[in-house]
């Protein structure tokens, strides 16, 4: 996304103008995650003040960090106050999330594969249904990588939802998107009747929220047995956090990544990686075990459960030598790799779908466009 470059019209800016770190009156720093409209509101709530950057950084100094961090999450805000890995190892959720990995196959059942051997002239994926119930980066990259692979990738969101405006460009090219209220009957109607035709399901949702629509694993599996499921999470399955609303940039602060960053700069201010890694590494990995997963279901019968974890990739992350670079590379160092693609806003430059399977380089067959564009339907029955 931050390689994505308009020809003749602008993209809008990636983040919120109150999102970002600030100093608390314990002499600590939080990150305030304001992206979308109702974590905006949750934190301005608790703070007691208006959108202006000015004014939150004030009301923000009002705060102990942990207490602040505390407040805004029990709003329905998101908010991460910078641990250091020493810290975060001695937290409860940093206990609980300690052996985390970046990927974990939770469980597998007996399922049927309806699909068979492709020719070598096919993308491996085609045929392969694809329900994306995903935002932001982590899931939308998986989905992005199985729909260029041939899969037909239809992405579900609640009506009118608003994703953060910026991503849409890049993380819906090769989707079919559609809005559908599943908390209604005819919504959950039809859902069910996608979960019927799907492979593939994959989904960001927070622990207990599929439950809360009457679609726990369970009913899941028993509309469709040989689906696989494949989730995301930020803080872990375990632990006091497991339900937290988290994003890339949150799990850096807390899980000792920012507070490396500041140190290896010198500085007493969070110092992020220059790109969200936890969120593109957790999402290519997540489509590399749906692939996987869907080779199981072909060869031996079962259907896999599947977990992406953000934490767990920063607990790979942190247990290197800790020399990653906190760098940006120069803004122009991946030109030559920019190809030439069409939105529904206008002509752009992106990276291309990394890598080769069966020595062919895969492409997007529909171009990026707005949620809510297509029909609750997939396009290969």
């Amino acid at each position: 996304e931050g390689l994505l470059k308009a020809i003749g019209w602008e993209i809008p800016p990636i983040w919120d103008p109150i999102a970002g770190n600030y100093a608390t009156k314990d002499g600590r720093f939080i990150r305030l995650h304001t992206n979308y409209l109702y974590h905006r509101e949750a934190a301005l709530t608790v703070l007691k003040t208006s959108a202006e950057k000015a004014e939150v950084k004030k009301a923000v100094l009002n705060f102990a960090a942990d207490d602040l961090e505390s407040a805004i999450v029990a709003a329905g805000g998101c908010a991460a106050v910078m641990r250091t890995r020493e810290e975060w190892q001695a937290h409860r959720q940093g206990k609980a999330s300690a052996f985390e990995a970046p990927i974990q196959i939770l469980s597998s059942r007996k399922g049927r594969a309806d699909f068979g051997v492709l020719s070598d002239l096919d993308l491996p994926l085609q045929g392969i249904r694809v329900l994306d119930l995903t935002r932001v980066i982590a899931g939308p990259e998986c989905t992005r990588f199985l729909s260029a692979q041939g899969a037909d990738v239809l992405r579900i969101d609640p009506l009118g939802f608003l994703e953060v405006s910026a991503l849409i460009p890049d993380t819906t090219v090769g989707k079919n998107c559609a809005f559908l209220d599943i908390s209604t009957e005819d919504g959950k109607r039809v859902f069910e009747k996608l979960l019927k035709q799907a492979h593939v399901l994959v989904h960001g949702l927070r622990a207990g929220a599929m439950e809360k629509l009457g679609l726990s694993e369970e009913e899941i599996t028993k509309i469709n047995p040989s689906i696989i499921i494949a989730s995301l999470n930020s803080y872990g399955r375990k632990g006091p956090w497991q339900e937290r609303r988290g994003f890339d940039s949150l799990v850096q602060m807390s899980s000792g990544i920012a507070a490396a960053g500041s140190e290896k700069r010198k500085t007493p201010v969070p110092v992020a990686l220059p790109v969200q890694a936890l969120d593109h590494g957790v999402g290519f990995l997540l489509a590399a075990a749906v692939c996987r997963s869907l080779t199981k279901l072909y060869q031996n019968e079962t259907a896999d459960t599947v977990l992406g974890s953000l934490i767990g990739a920063a607990n790979v992350l942190m247990k290197t030598t800790g020399n990653f670079s906190m760098k940006p590379p120069a803004k122009t160092a991946f030109d030559s790799f920019l190809q030439q693609d069409q939105t529904a806003w206008g002509p752009v430059m992106r990276m291309p779908c990394p890598g080769t399977i069966n020595h062919r380089w895969a492409n997007w067959r529909i171009p990026a466009g707005p949620l809510g564009s297509a029909k609750a339907e997939f396009t290969t029955i």
